[in-house]
């Protein structure tokens, strides 16, 4: 029995500003159609997968929800409710596993691509006999560049389809990535593993018994919620964070890593998005409505604006509707520490997009000034926002497209375009999409304070009062 475990937590910071905190890369639709995530899961389609779980943070439990629905591929999804790094995150797909049969689990980070469907799947089952037999497989990126991104693994004696794992090697210099690559013998490491549940967890007790005892106990008390297995907060707080090659892989004598060619990337940067992106004949690679006049070699990006560029090279230029960045392809990496200024001083750029996704749908702050702001909101078909008050604000809600189901204090009633209501403040109300199409309104704030913590909820579909 073969199950899929799909890592979907992470914050994609190295793609500021189009992938932010509460909106990572995994959710995103960077490279060919749909997400990260839900190409993640269509690659799986060349398998024999019996079961998926998906694991992710609390506060990205309904992207991945609604994304896995959007394809028919909802399966299990674990919660953490804070981050622990990887080894903990397998055990508990693990221990989720361990009623009925002790089911291989292939586990593979939301945020990869893979160019070669065949070569991936082909790999995949090459790599199926070595974990019957009790092998901890982990699969090795063939590297035909030297790249100082990755960490590298040294190959040992052939073994099955694989080789025993001689040494896991920490992101090199450029000078010995290029002699890793020469000799032959050493591998990106991939973070993708193959390996039975109760194997996994057999290692870890052995090398790691303070996290495995941690998972063992979450998991005894972990509670179903709609499509999600909530754990408890508290006690998984004390589970140390450690990443599954420091804990298990290193360790263990049954490590195999098994090679693959597949065109892989993790896309770790903007300058990695452009390697695999398509270009023009100048070697640009462009997204939306870009202008580019005597440029080469660069990525641009944008969501909502004209973008022109003008005699430049080998720079990443990202237009959001609220951030432009610009930077060489050579100091991309440095991203990082941009976001980390913009955190330091509370803007609320490094962890929000304008365009707030929510389980009922999405809202784009599309003005603001001292004591006022303008929304814009998008109601998916059959969605509905809690019912809540507001103590420092009114709203003002105008219909654009689409029919409102209105409740207003003691009225409830139904909007049709061009149709509004007003909100006093401390009025009980809540908005619902009756129709079959989205819903489309304006939603004008005023009042002493407009922050989104001013909202007390009553009652919600989503379970978040």
């Amino acid at each position: 029995m073969l199950k899929s475990v799909i890592m979907a937590g992470g914050s994609g910071t190295r793609l500021w500003p189009l992938s932010r905190a509460a909106h990572p890369k995994q959710f995103l639709a960077l490279h060919g159609d749909g997400t990260m995530l839900q190409a993640t899961v269509k690659r799986l389609d060349g398998l024999d997968i019996q079961s998926s779980v998906t694991i992710c943070n609390e506060e990205h439990r309904f992207f991945v929800a609604e994304q896995l629905r959007e394809i028919n591929r909802l399966g299990s999804i674990i919660l953490e409710p804070v981050g622990r790094n990887t080894a903990p995150a397998i055990a508990l797909a693990a221990f989720s596993s361990q009623e009925g049969e002790d089911p291989l689990l292939l586990v593979l980070a939301a945020d990869h691509v893979i160019q070669d469907q065949a070569a991936f799947t082909k790999t995949i089952m090459s790599a199926i006999p070595l974990a019957e037999s009790g092998k901890l497989v982990t699969f090795g990126i063939v590297a035909h560049e030297p790249d100082t991104g990755y960490g590298y693994i040294k190959k040992g004696v052939p073994q099955g389809a694989g080789f025993s794992v001689d040494a896991f090697v920490e992101k090199p210099s450029i000078e010995v990535a290029k002699e890793y690559v020469e000799s032959g013998d050493y591998f990106w490491n991939s973070g993708m593993f193959l390996f039975r549940a109760s194997r996994y967890l057999d290692e870890l007790k052995k090398f790691r018994g303070d996290i495995y005892e941690s998972c063992e106990a979450v998991m005894a008390g972990a509670e179903s919620d709609l499509d999600f297995l909530r754990i408890n907060k508290e006690k998984f707080e004390s589970c140390p964070s450690q990443s599954v090659d420091y804990a298990v892989m290193e360790n263990t004598d049954d490590a195999v890593v098994v090679p693959m060619d597949a065109g892989w990337s993790d896309i770790g940067s903007w300058s990695s998005l452009w390697d695999i992106s398509n270009k023009d004949s100048n070697g640009n690679a462009i997204h939306g409505d870009v202008i580019l006049q005597e440029s080469n070699n660069s990525y641009i990006r944008t969501d909502d604006k004209l973008v022109a560029a003008i005699g430049v090279d080998d720079l990443v230029i990202v237009s959001t509707k609220d951030v432009v960045m610009v930077a060489h392809k050579n100091s991309v990496q440095s991203i990082k520490s941009i976001t980390q200024k913009i955190k330091s001083e509370s803007r609320r750029e490094w962890e929000h997009n304008r365009e707030v996704y929510r389980p009922w749908g999405k809202y784009d702050s599309i003005d603001n000034g001292e004591r006022y702001q303008v929304k814009r909101i998008t109601v998916k078909p059959g969605a509905k926002l809690s019912v809540q008050m507001h103590h420092h604000r009114a709203e003002h809600w105008i219909v654009v497209s689409g029919a409102a189901r209105v409740t207003n204090g003691e009225k409830t009633f139904l909007l049709s375009e061009n149709e509004s209501t007003y909100i006093p403040i401390g009025v009980t109300h809540a908005l619902e999409n009756p129709g079959k199409v989205d819903l489309e309104l304006i939603e004008v704030q005023s009042g002493s304070y407009l922050g989104e913590d001013d909202i007390v909820r009553f009652g919600d579909l989503y379970g978040r009062i």
